[in-house]
């Protein structure tokens, strides 16, 4: 085979796949997700294929299992745990605030598996014809994508109306991953037939999940603005006392010292702020331009980051309905220090 004909099937091989990331991103209205974020999971996509690599290897090499039972069954589930691990993680740091970024890191992911796996492959199956490259171009390399991008948005679901953290969240997803993946490697169609399904399906799958997930951010920012600048309002008037936030802070007193008390509103005034700087970056992107770094974020989030520690892990559970802890909201502060 000639370094020509070697390089065309390599290209076959990742092409498609990276081209699928490339639309994701594009069609990610508010810029979620940026492209260092993209080339880091990428990476971690390529070490969970090296290890996954071995970890088959060595189960052919020192058990009784046969290459197809591996391939069918066993090698997706230690694919899909080894990639879904990633997500987990981001997951875990409230890195993924909405399903649109749990769809790119996820598909990221998957991208970054297939650039090891394709090529590992390759030097194995050399001599094979230009079809392969085709069917592991478009079906395998994608599916891997698609399926570690759909354990992300099912795990962020389930966290988002379950609660952060709970260990059973991640189970669904991944069996829903580990049996699309386990169902593509049965070869119940013809793997063109597979191929062409995953390239109809796919794309139609994800702009309605795209639709829906931009939908969600426009109420969550629309809502968000009214609330954090009503809040910021009454603080700067001094009649925060006259709303249920002021209310339940003078309740707290009973409990805190004065000094707790003191530095809880401080949050809330600092949160909000932070929030509403948070909310219109995400406006600003939707619109095609980039608001200039803001001098004071960076000193904003050091106090925030004192305050709670000042408060306390109790403290801060008794603020949890006065002051926005969900997952989207801890993402945005995050999106800020980024």
């Amino acid at each position: 085979m000639t370094p020509m004909e070697a390089g065309v099937r390599i290209l076959l091989g990742l092409l498609p796949v990276f081209s699928f990331l490339i639309a994701l991103i594009l069609l990610d209205g508010y810029k979620l997700v940026r492209p260092r974020s993209v080339v880091v999971l990428i990476a971690a996509g390529a070490l969970a294929a090296v290890v996954s690599l071995f970890l088959n290897g060595s189960i052919l090499d020192h058990t009784t299992v046969d290459a197809r039972s591996l391939a069918r069954t066993i090698a997706p589930a230690i694919e899909e745990l080894l990639k879904g691990a990633v997500i987990v993680f981001l997951l875990l740091r409230r890195r993924i605030g909405f399903l649109v970024d749990a769809a790119i890191f996820g598909f990221a992911v998957g991208a970054g598996f297939a650039l090891v796996e394709n090529p590992a492959y390759f030097f194995a199956l050399e001599d094979r014809g230009l079809a392969l490259w085709v069917v592991r171009g478009f079906g395998t390399a994608i599916m891997h994508g698609g399926v570690t991008a759909i354990f992300a948005m099912v795990t962020k679901v389930l966290a988002d109306r379950s609660g952060h953290g709970r260990a059973w969240t991640f189970i669904p997803g991944l069996v829903v991953a580990w049996t699309l993946h386990s169902i593509f490697n049965q070869f119940f169609f013809s793997p063109y037939t597979s191929t062409v399904l995953i390239l109809v399906v796919l794309p139609v799958f994800f702009l309605v999940v795209f639709h829906f997930s931009e939908r969600s951010i426009r109420e969550w920012l629309g809502v968000g603005f009214d609330t954090d600048a009503e809040l910021l309002e009454l603080i700067g008037e001094g009649r925060i006392s006259e709303s249920r936030v002021g209310a339940y802070l003078e309740e707290l007193r009973e409990r805190f010292p004065p000094t707790t008390v003191a530095d809880m509103l401080c949050l809330v005034r600092l949160r909000a702020e932070l929030s509403i700087r948070a909310k219109g970056v995400l406006l600003a992107r939707k619109a095609g331009f980039t608001l200039p770094p803001d001098p004071e974020t960076d000193a904003r989030l050091v106090e925030v980051e004192y305050l709670e520690k000042a408060i306390g892990a109790t403290g801060l559970f008794a603020l949890h309905p006065v002051i926005n802890m969900s997952d989207r909201d801890l993402w945005q502060i995050n999106a800020l220090a980024r």
